[in-house]
């Protein structure tokens, strides 16, 4: 019910950065929350972060803690991940999800979660 467009990844060197934007369109959800994944060839598709309605709550998995942001602004319908120092282990495609109900008790970190998500794009980071 929600249409999610993802943009601004690209091929960049390590330590670079990267903003990555995702519209959302259609049936947006008030009071729903957005995250961030990634998918490596080869590999399941991971949690990298995610955001509360009101964007007062924010998670990141470990291994972009300290790295990456992700922050909304719910007037444009817009979900953003910057993405700071960027490590060639980051190169994956990068899709972002929207969940009807907010989190809690670390819910955020599930696919099952979150019921529209993007097609996608691509972060290369090379070495």
């Amino acid at each position: 019910q929600v249409q999610l467009a993802e943009s601004g990844g690209g091929l960049v060197q390590a330590g670079a950065s990267l903003r990555l934007s995702c519209a959302a369109s259609g049936r947006t959800f008030s009071g729903g929350v957005m995250g961030w994944f990634r998918q490596a060839p080869g590999k399941e598709r991971e949690f990298v972060a995610a955001i509360s309605w009101s964007g007062g709550d924010t998670y990141y998995a470990n291994s972009v803690e300290g790295r990456f942001t992700i922050s909304r602004d719910n007037a444009k319908n817009t979900v953003y991940l910057e993405m700071n120092s960027l490590k060639p282990e980051d190169t994956a495609v990068y899709y972002c999800a929207a969940g009807r109900n907010e989190f809690y008790r670390g819910n955020y970190y599930y696919k099952s979660e979150y019921q529209d998500w993007g097609q996608g794009t691509q972060v290369t980071v090379s070495a």
